[in-house]
């Protein structure tokens, strides 16, 4: 779900128009539907979502489960389309994950971008919450990269450009996505011209312009800026630190910042700490290495915003390198290999250890945990 508080809009009575706020403890269960969320996402949306879930789809074949939640391939009986579902159930979700949710169909609806993945309904029904998007199924985009044989610099940054200008989109009209990460970076099919698309919007959140104004901490530990660590405000700048790492990766195989010690790992990031090991990135562009620098700087101010980065000559030239990255090739697979293992795994552990650096509570929905 998301980072957020426990306040969430209901109705004053059932003939009024007017809406209220209702403080609740965190941990309290909404139960199965005293909170209409159908309601709250219409007031931000041109056209109301559909009714009727299941007149209108049939549910298919598992594609991932989570504590609350499942998401399912289905079919649009209307039109014969196939869709992923994600299916969220009532029972037992809390408040803040019930605004979290809110806060991500309001801003899903909102997106169009041929790089962000599509929202197309949305239901409220007696057991269970439907999110009804576009079927990605062509699994993560990492996982697509590691059985390439072939691999170049200029691959590397043409994906890092796509990724850049989705964000930039989303940062335009003052959208956070605050967990950038590969297993946000999902392809719609399996052929090799499929599009990429930019997931997972539950810790989004709006901000006022360039105003540094989020304060909870969540994202995901390899990924998180030095400043989300460091408990102070933050903004739009914290997508890109996590771009940078993600283009790191992409060029060399391994993350930036990684340690067996998850307290040395946080260290490492609030430093800034990293470094071009030789010989891994002695065939790599010095524009790349000063492109991931400019992302990689701890002070938010000074950090490279998307505009900026899409205008830096390693994206605009065309004199990129097309010779095979062996060795950034071998080192992703094995990245991908732990990553995919290590993941559920650590998941408790790293949000434990956040939020004993943090000063604010962390969810632990979104946690997860880069190792090299």
């Amino acid at each position: 779900m998301g980072c957020v508080s426990s306040t969430v809009a209901i109705p004053a009575g059932p003939s009024s128009g007017t809406r209220t706020s209702v403080q609740l403890p965190r941990r309290q269960s909404v139960g199965k539907s005293p909170f209409p969320v159908v309601e709250a996402v219409e007031e931000h949306v041109e056209e109301p979502f559909g009714i009727g879930f299941e007149q209108q789809y049939t549910l298919g074949r598992i594609i991932g489960t989570g504590t609350f939640s499942t998401v399912r391939e289905a079919l649009h009986k209307p039109s014969g389309q196939k869709y992923a579902i994600k299916c969220i159930k009532k029972d037992g979700l809390t408040v803040r994950e019930l605004q979290a949710l809110t806060t991500e169909v309001v801003i899903l609806k909102q997106m169009k971008h041929p790089n962000i993945m599509i929202l197309h309904d949305f239901f409220s029904e007696e057991d269970y919450y439907y999110l009804v998007t576009e079927l990605m199924d062509g699994g993560e985009l990492f996982g697509r990269i590691v059985e390439k044989s072939y691999y170049t610099e200029r691959e590397a940054r043409d994906l890092v450009k796509l990724l850049l200008e989705a964000i930039r989109y989303c940062h335009d009209i003052n959208v956070v996505h605050r967990d950038l990460k590969p297993e946000n970076l999902l392809l719609t099919c399996k052929t090799d011209d499929a599009s990429i698309k930019l997931a997972d919007f539950g810790f989004a959140k709006k901000v006022s312009n360039d105003a540094d104004g989020l304060s909870t901490p969540c994202g995901t530990p390899g990924y998180v800026a030095p400043e989300i660590l460091q408990g102070g405000g933050y903004g739009k700048a914290v997508d890109i630190w996590s771009i940078g790492v993600i283009t790191y990766i992409l060029l060399c195989g391994y993350p930036p910042f990684h340690d067996d010690n998850h307290n040395a790992l946080f260290r490492k990031i609030k430093r800034g700490a990293f470094v071009f090991d030789s010989p891994y990135w002695d065939s790599i562009s010095d524009d790349a290495k000063e492109f991931i620098s400019k992302m990689l700087t701890v002070r938010p101010s000074e950090r490279a915003t998307a505009v900026q980065l899409l205008e830096h000559s390693w994206i605009v030239g065309n004199d990129t390198s097309t010779v095979q990255l062996s060795s950034a090739l071998e080192e992703l697979r094995r990245f991908n290999a732990r990553r995919r293992f290590k993941a559920a795994v650590n998941a408790v552990t790293a949000t434990q250890i956040l939020s004993k650096l943090a000063p604010k509570p962390i969810e632990s929905t979104a946690i997860q945990v880069s190792i090299k």
